[in-house]
């Protein structure tokens, strides 16, 4: 059995606590054994992206010591995983000690879909979605973390759902963190496209690995009527006969 520390993004734990739960049970349906520490915090990373680097710095310590440096550590969030492994030596380029913890950790840190299929070799968990989906690539998820065709690959063996790819499925939904707020009419336009092109695929599902895309399409989706669901990779993956 595979020891597996798990990480929950904010969003996750503040919004979306059923994918949490959701992520526990895939991984578990895998062969993991789950382990987590609720004394973990935020990444940093909304401090990091404001300019607060010294906040950031405080929270990205804590967090290089809240796991063990040798055991994979999974997050349904390639965003925050991004993060982890390729901005916190900026955070620490006078702190070789904290830099040396972060190259093991960052070794072993993992976005959901890429642990699945690329450590564990799993890519179908038995799950049954009969429904219409197309994918959108998150910004973070897709240029800073790295993956495409694992979330994919996962979806192809869900029972009953097609998945429809959308045009622009790589376009920024809009939200950006604080992008949204000082940039608002801008992110009202490109959330607008992306429900667009996923009403237009003639899917009922917009399907990501991010639950902060998720929160911006799904609202703008309640605020203007529009009939498209919005749904996180892991509560599709999860939906199994236990």
């Amino acid at each position: 059995m595979t020891k597996v520390q798990l990480f929950i993004p904010c969003f996750i734990d503040q919004l979306y606590p059923e994918t949490g739960f959701n992520t526990v049970k895939i991984l578990e349906k895998a062969g993991c054994e789950v382990h987590y520490n609720s004394n973990q915090t935020c990444c940093g990373q909304p401090a990091f992206n404001s300019g607060y680097w010294n906040e950031s710095r405080q929270l990205a310590i804590k967090f290089l010591h809240d796991f063990e440096e040798d055991i994979p550590i999974v997050s349904p969030s390639g965003s925050c995983s991004g993060f982890i492994i390729n901005d916190y030596p900026s955070l620490f380029k006078n702190q070789p000690e904290q830099l040396q913890r972060h190259t093991q950790v960052s070794r072993n840190m993992y976005e959901l879909s890429d642990f699945l299929v690329n450590v564990l070799h799993i890519t179908d968990l038995g799950a049954t979605f009969p429904h219409k989906v197309t994918f959108h690539d998150s910004c973070s998820a897709l240029r800073e973390y790295g993956i495409k065709t694992e979330p994919r690959e996962l979806l192809s063996h869900v029972k009953g759902l097609e998945l429809i790819e959308m045009n622009e499925s790589e376009v920024c939904c809009g939200f950006g963190g604080t992008f949204s707020i000082k940039n608002t009419e801008i992110s009202s336009a490109m959330v607008a496209n992306k429900v667009r092109n996923g009403v237009e695929s003639g899917a009922e599902y917009i399907v990501t690995t991010e639950a902060s895309c998720a929160m911006n399409i799904a609202g703008y989706c309640r605020k203007n009527m529009v009939p498209l669901k919005v749904i996180h990779l892991a509560d599709i993956l999860a939906q199994f006969e236990t």
